[in-house]
């Protein structure tokens, strides 16, 4: 059982009850042994863009516009920056006049044939220089295309490599583009918490003091450095600032038995020695010796004596004094 702070609140809740004697209150909580406990293990990491591209143009020529800045924001499709394109736009017109022509001529040669006035032979080269035109003017569209460099994705402009009036090659960076839409954690996880971890289960992150689940997308085939470690990648729903450093913060359960106690009822005995009061069926405060085996926040799992029912006081020795008969 993994004490969350909405967990510690239900138990106070169903639990705690508060005892008027004498006048004077003691706030008690009813305990209820277990045979399990959890424990938090963190794991640092840090957030990636699940897309990141350095977006260049497939064609060389010289930089016309460059429509966005470091910091910007874009959409899926939104044109970032164009080459000069008077000599692709004149190869596709030249283009589409000698395809308008063979379109004409085959169809002209069709009728022919029809009426018995030209070859198959013909017919078939008027089919072919059409196929032919056709081509070269599908060829020269993508050309034009290619002057046009798009967002391949929502996401925030991260560099600008070049400016406007560079004369470049095909490939060259001209900006980097990072996805806005979801982030990713990779952390290292040692192997032998591997068996507490599954694909496609969430898991609890901080990330500055903000918490977020994120599900747990695949993990590396091997481990990097040659560490007994494996890279685990966790997807978020939610984008957060890439370069952030996270925690995973993953619950394991440990088996022993014992219970969880506030740390206000703790009181420390002789030789480092803790103890709880509790009060007994007599009425009477009774000290238990208690080994604290693990604590979390403002409690901590014991075991010693007690068992189901007892009543420990919660304010711990400062509240009561030992044997005191409650009336």
């Amino acid at each position: 059982m993994n004490i969350t702070k909405t967990n510690k609140t239900r138990i106070a809740f169903l639990l705690c009850n508060i005892f008027l004697i004498n006048l004077e209150a003691l706030e008690v909580l009813e305990i209820k042994i277990l045979d399990e406990y959890s424990v938090t293990r963190e794991f640092p990491g840090k957030l990636i863009p699940t897309e990141q591209s350095k977006l260049a143009f497939e064609i060389p020529g010289k930089i016309n516009t460059i429509n966005v800045d470091i910091g910007d924001e874009v959409l899926f499709g939104n044109e970032l920056a164009t080459l000069d394109d008077r000599e692709a736009l004149a190869q596709l017109n030249q283009s589409k006049a000698k395809f308008d022509l063979a379109e004409q001529l085959l169809a002209r040669y069709i009728d022919l044939r029809k009426d018995g006035h030209i070859s198959i032979q013909d017919l078939d080269k008027a089919k072919s220089d059409q196929i032919v035109a056709k081509s070269q003017y599908d060829f020269y569209k993508v050309k034009l295309d290619q002057t046009k460099l798009l967002a391949p994705f929502n996401g925030v402009i991260q560099n600008r490599f070049l400016d406007t009036g560079s004369v470049i090659n095909s490939g060259a960076p001209v900006l980097e583009i990072l996805g806005s839409s979801n982030v990713e954690a990779r952390i290292s996880i040692p192997t032998n918490y591997m068996n507490k971890i599954k694909i496609g289960d969430e898991y609890e992150f901080d990330i500055n003091g903000i918490f977020a689940k994120a599900k747990l997308a695949r993990l590396a085939p091997m481990s990097t450095g040659g560490s007994n470690n494996r890279l685990a990648i966790f997807r978020f729903d939610t984008f957060f600032n890439p370069g952030s450093i996270v925690k995973l913060k993953l619950s394991i359960s440990q088996k022993a038995k014992g219970t969880w106690v506030p740390i206000k009822s703790l009181s420390q005995s002789e030789q480092g020695i803790w103890a709880i009061y509790t009060i007994n069926e007599q009425q009477v405060v009774v000290r238990d010796l208690v080994d604290v085996i693990y604590f979390e926040d403002e409690y901590a799992f014991v075991s010693g004596t007690i068992k189901d029912g007892d009543l420990v006081i919660l304010g711990g020795a400062q509240k009561i004094i030992e044997g005191k008969i409650i009336k």
